[in-house]
Parts: C-alpha cells; sequence; structure tokens
C-alpha cells in the first residue's frame, strides 16, 4: 500500500522529495496534476529532472492547461509583450516538460498527456498533439485511474489554525477531491503530494483538506512562487454586443454559468448594465434591435438575484457579485466552482474576503458541477432557470459548434466541460445553453466568416444545438427544422457573407430557393455594431476594461493599434505607415513605451511609423 493515514513528510527541497516518491513508489512513476494554476510546479520539476537524466526511470504525466507566459511572435509582440511579461510572471516557475516539449526534446522514458491545451498552445507542436487525450472533463478522472496514478502533485494553501482541515485545495479541488474519495474507499492508491503556496487563497467548504490525507508536503521560501496571473482581455464592441444579447437570455432568480475571456467579462458587465443602469441598458438592446416587448427578453432588475454552478470560477462572477447580482444562495453559497485561474487582483480578493464572505464561494468537484448525478432532485431544484453561456470559435449553419479544433485533426485547447453543460441545458427543466463567438475573424487583412456551410471538426453536434449568439443578435435554434435553423443563423451572420452561404444551402437543398434574408439583418456589420454601441463605449457605459486591467494607460491605448497591425493586409500597413510618417502627433508616451522614441535604423522607423498610424486610426 502506497498510502498511509499520518502526518505527512514535510520537505524543504523538492529533489529529496522527489528521492521520497521515487523509493516509495519505485521507478514507474504516474504524475496526475490538476489543470492551470493548481500544479505543484517544484515537484513536477524535480521528478521530470530525474527522469531525464536516469533513463531506469519512467514517468508519465497527466496534466491539462499548462501555464506559461504569452510568447511573442514578431517584434513588436516582443516589444510590447516582454515588459509586461516581466512586471507580471517574474518569479513564475517554467514547467521543464513544457520547455521540453517546445523543444521536441522529451526523453523516450517520459510521456506527457494533456486533455485540455492552453488555446493554440501546441498548434505547432506534434509531440503535444500526438499526445493529447480527447476528454469530457468530467471522464478525465477515469482516464487518471486506468493510467495507474500512483502520485498526485498539488499546489495547496496551508493555515496551521484551521484545525481540523489546515489544508485547502483552493483553485483545484476538481479532480483531486473524487480521487481522495476513492482512495479514502479504497478504489484507489497513490501518494498525495502538496506544495504549499502563501498566495494561494484558503477556501473551506468541500476544498479544505485534513494533514493526514497528504503524504508528502513541499513547504519551504525557496519554492514560494508567484501565482500565474494572466492580465483581463481587453473588451471590443463586437464583445460587447454579444454579451448584450447574452445578458438579455438571464432570468432572476436563476442559475448562471459563463465563460473565461473578453466575451465572459461582455456578458458580465451587460449583466452590471441591466442591474445598476436599467433604462441604459433597455436603451442599448433596442439600439441593437431587440424588440422591448417581446416576451423572451428579459430586462429586469435582479432581485432574487443569480447562483452560479460553472466549472470555472471566472473572475466576473466575482464582479457579478461585488455588484449585487450573485446572491441566491444554495445550501448558504452564490457559487459551486470547480477551478479558477485569474488576475493579481482576482486572487488578492480572495484573500482578502471577510470569511463570512468567502464562506459563500465553494470550489468543489467537477463532478458535482459538471453533472446532474448523484443527488440529481436537489440539484436540479437548485439549479432552476438556468443559463449556461460558452464561447466557441466557429459554428455551422445547421447548428454544429467548432470550439476545440480544426479540420486538420489539430487540437487549439479541448472540450474542457462544454458538453457537460450543454447537456444540463436540455436536462434541467427552464434551462438553456447558448454559444458565443465572433461572427468573423480577420488575420493578414483577410476576413473570414466564423459561420460555415460546413467544417471538417464539430465539438458539439447539431442535434444538441440550442442558442448560438454572435454580435448580431441571437438564433433561437433548439427543436427548430434544418431550413428554420438556416434562416436563424443567417440572420447573425456578417452581411458580407450571407449570399455565399445562402447559396450553399440552397443548392442542397436546405433551404427553398426562393428564400430571401429579411431587411432587418441585412446590415450586419462592424461599422453597424459601431454605431450601435461607440456613443455608450464614449459615455462610459462600455469601457475596454470594465472591471480594471493590469495594463498601463499606455498600454491600453497601444493594445487596439497593434490589433490592427496583426490583422492588417499589406496594402493596409502601408497606408498606416504611411499615415504614421505625416502625421503631426509623435505618440511621444507610446513610442517611449515601444522603445522607439529615438529609431535606429529603419526597420525602428518603420515600426514607428506603423504605430502612430494605427494610433491615428484608432482616434
Amino acid at each position: 500500500m502506497i498510502h498511509t493515514s499520518s502526518a505527512p513528510a514535510i520537505f524543504d527541497d523538492p529533489a529529496r522529495l522527489a528521492d521520497a516518491i521515487i523509493a516509495k513508489v519505485g521507478k514507474t512513476i504516474v504524475l496526475a496534476m490538476p489543470l492551470g494554476l493548481g500544479k505543484a510546479n517544484h515537484i513536477a520539476n524535480a521528478l521530470y529532472d530525474k527522469a531525464a537524466t536516469d533513463p531506469s526511470l519512467k514517468l508519465t504525466i497527466f496534466t491539462a492547461l499548462t501555464l506559461e507566459p504569452p510568447r511573442a511572435k514578431s517584434e513588436l509582440e516582443h516589444r510590447f509583450l516582454d515588459p509586461i511579461a516581466q512586471r507580471l510572471f517574474t518569479g513564475y516557475p517554467a514547467l521543464h516538460y513544457a520547455a521540453a516539449i517546445h523543444k521536441g526534446q522529451v526523453p523516450p522514458n517520459i510521456t506527457i498527456n494533456e486533455f485540455f491545451f492552453e488555446a493554440g498552445q501546441w498548434l505547432g507542436s506534434p509531440y503535444a498533439q500526438q499526445h493529447y487525450i480527447s476528454a469530457n472533463y468530467t471522464h478525465a478522472l477515469h482516464y487518471v485511474l486506468d493510467r495507474g496514478v500512483n502520485v498526485v502533485g498539488q499546489l495547496v494553501a496551508h493555515r496551521a489554525g484551521e484545525a481540523p482541515h489546515p489544508f485547502s485545495l483552493s483553485c483545484n479541488p476538481d479532480l483531486t477531491i473524487d480521487l481522495l474519495k476513492l482512495r479514502r474507499d479504497g478504489k484507489a492508491d497513490f501518494l498525495f503530494c502538496g506544495q504549499i503556496n502563501s498566495e494561494l487563497p484558503f477556501l473551506k467548504n468541500d476544498a479544505a483538506v485534513a494533514a493526514d490525507e497528504f503524504d508528502v508536503v513541499l513547504d519551504s521560501p525557496a519554492t514560494d512562487f508567484p501565482l500565474f496571473a494572466p492580465p483581463r482581455e481587453p473588451v471590443a464592441l463586437a464583445d460587447y454586443a454579444a454579451g448584450l444579447h447574452a445578458a438579455s437570455t438571464v432570468p432572476d432568480g436563476g442559475t448562471l454559468q459563463i465563460g473565461i475571456g473578453s466575451m465572459g467579462d461582455a456578458v458580465a458587465q451587460g449583466l452590471v448594465l441591466r442591474q445598476q443602469r436599467n433604462a441604459d441598458f433597455c436603451r442599448l438592446l433596442a439600439t441593437l434591435g431587440h424588440d422591448p416587448d417581446s416576451a423572451a427578453v428579459r430586462t429586469e432588475p435582479f432581485d432574487a438575484g443569480l447562483y452560479s454552478c460553472t466549472e470555472m470560477f471566472v473572475e466576473g462572477l466575482l464582479d457579478l457579485h461585488r455588484a449585487g447580482i450573485l446572491k441566491r444562495e444554495v445550501d448558504g453559497v452564490v457559487l459551486h466552482g470547480g477551478f479558477f485561474v485569474g488576475s493579481r487582483a482576482f486572487y488578492r480578493a480572495l484573500r482578502d474576503m471577510p470569511a463570512e464572505t468567502a464562506a459563500k464561494f465553494c470550489m468543489t468537484s467537477i463532478s458535482f458541477v459538471n453533472e446532474i448525478y448523484h443527488d440529481e432532485d436537489k440539484k436540479r431544484r437548485a439549479r432552476v432557470k438556468a443559463r449556461f453561456l460558452n464561447d466557441a470559435m466557429m459554428a455551422t449553419l445547421l447548428g454544429d459548434v467548432v470550439s476545440d479544433g480544426l479540420e486538420d485533426g489539430r487540437i487549439v485547447s479541448g472540450v474542457g466541460g462544454q458538453y457537460n453543460f450543454i447537456a444540463q441545458g436540455f436536462a434541467l427543466d427552464g434551462a438553456r445553453s447558448a454559444i458565443l463567438l465572433h461572427a468573423t475573424r480577420t488575420a493578414k487583412g483577410k476576413t473570414q466568416s466564423n459561420i460555415r456551410w460546413r467544417y471538417g471538426h464539430t465539438t458539439i453536434p447539431r442535434h444538441l444545438r440550442d442558442m448560438i449568439i454572435t454580435e448580431y443578435g441571437i438564433a433561437d435554434i433548439r427543436g427548430k427544422t434544418d431550413r428554420d435553423v438556416i434562416a436563424a443563423v443567417l440572420a447573425i451572420t456578417d452581411s458580407r457573407f450571407q449570399d455565399e452561404l445562402l447559396r450553399q444551402a440552397k443548392d442542397a437543398g436546405k433551404i427553398e430557393r426562393g428564400y430571401e434574408l429579411p431587411k432587418s439583418a441585412r446590415d450586419n456589420t462592424p461599422d453597424a455594431v459601431a454605431r450601435a454601441l461607440k456613443p455608450a463605449a464614449d459615455a462610459g457605459l462600455l469601457p475596454t476594461f470594465p472591471f480594471g486591467s493590469d495594463f498601463t494607460d499606455v498600454e491600453q491605448r497601444l493594445i487596439p493599434a497593434l490589433e490592427t497591425l496583426k490583422s492588417a493586409s499589406l496594402g493596409t500597413l502601408v497606408s498606416l505607415a504611411f499615415r504614421g510618417l505625416s502625421g503631426a502627433e509623435d505618440h511621444a508616451d507610446c513610442m517611449e513605451r515601444m522603445g522607439l522614441a529615438r529609431p535606429q535604423g529603419i526597420a525602428d522607423h518603420l515600426y514607428a511609423w506603423l504605430i502612430r498610424g494605427a494610433l491615428a486610426q484608432r482616434q
């Protein structure tokens, strides 16, 4: 038996701890670590280093969402990102296995399997793509057990005075709670290895763990480190348009789950406006084309409030709590979540919460939040009027959703729990699920529709279609015929692509030859969104960073200009360079931030012209 119920052995040196693990479990090590923030980085690195130098060891690492600072892909990105990475990520220990994957130098006695990638992180890595495991989050537990896990390494919070549960799984109780229960029931056997981190919020409820659950603990100032804290993304007008549409689907007294990133923050800000600036919220919906008298549009402020049951405890949900919206309690809590990753401000807020407030946020198992099995009647009573709002990359006219991969087979991210929330949208009375996505994407001056006729990869098949939301509106497609689904999705498609998509649908015989789009759907353009929402943005109702930012004011001005350059065609770049060359404004603070205040050589001068031109265009 690997685990013994006794006080954990405390180590201050990762290498010695790794030796103790090997002495206990032998030379075949199957290490499982939580996805995202909860990895015991120093323990993982110590085991990796020993296996990398000792071919007699066999190491398998099973995890997901390996966190790394953003990687610049161009000179301008280096100039912008390097100071931010220095400011926000210095001190975060890089994972050695990730560096080996990037270099294509993983030793043959080491295997790294992930079931979810940071978006786009491993698109160019044959090793990562070949060793990826396609799994719903709720199934990952079984795959860990199937591989014979004998070591679990997790970052934990610690408070000696919190007996009998002085440890907290904090950010990642997701699979660990169930693993520990299986071990207590004699259905699994592994070493549980904790690494104490002083910045990790100490959350109680289901995340609290007794000391005798641990076999070894790494605790040393030398291995303490600042948490990985990505800055919040800027929210564009297109995000806000989709977010306002989504906010109009959420009933008071209901249950909410939202995704990470700019779309999630747009939904949160839309809900805050609905609560605190209700007349403005209704006016913006009308500007976007909503019928204020429609029974399907929810505009009332939140009296009973919302409860959240969410895979990821995103920062926007904490903002909704502060705004008096996330307040409906279930068993004394306003949120059940499986894991979290967020900004420094998010972690600080969780650490500094009064105890009675922190107790209302329950981090728990993924099997609890992602499924309705086990205590099903209780879950059904709690998850009333649920709205599950998730993001995707693409959708088809027939309602298929593409969230995790490309048609050539490469994986961008992973399915995670998206399927589970779609399924709950059908299983729970009065529940709905919605997929939010941008109607288009632009790269190197070429704009493509994110609504396709067909696509060679599917994450959520069309028989599970419910609602699709873009900046141009809501396609309510649950239970509709294929013909009506096509008409509804075309109505929220960018107008530059509607005619060709309609032609393809007609050629396939899926919609009548005489069908014409209504006039109301023929002005689906970025300019139309700007006309509708820019006045509100200028008035401060729709700020680029609605809930604060780690970017400086100068960086916030540079972000949209750099996005313009990233997506521009060659012709547009030439035009912007000439505009920057001849422009009267020099944007000295932006030039200083980019290291271009005193250009050296033609390349520096060209970069300066381009940035000045892009800044001028954005004004």
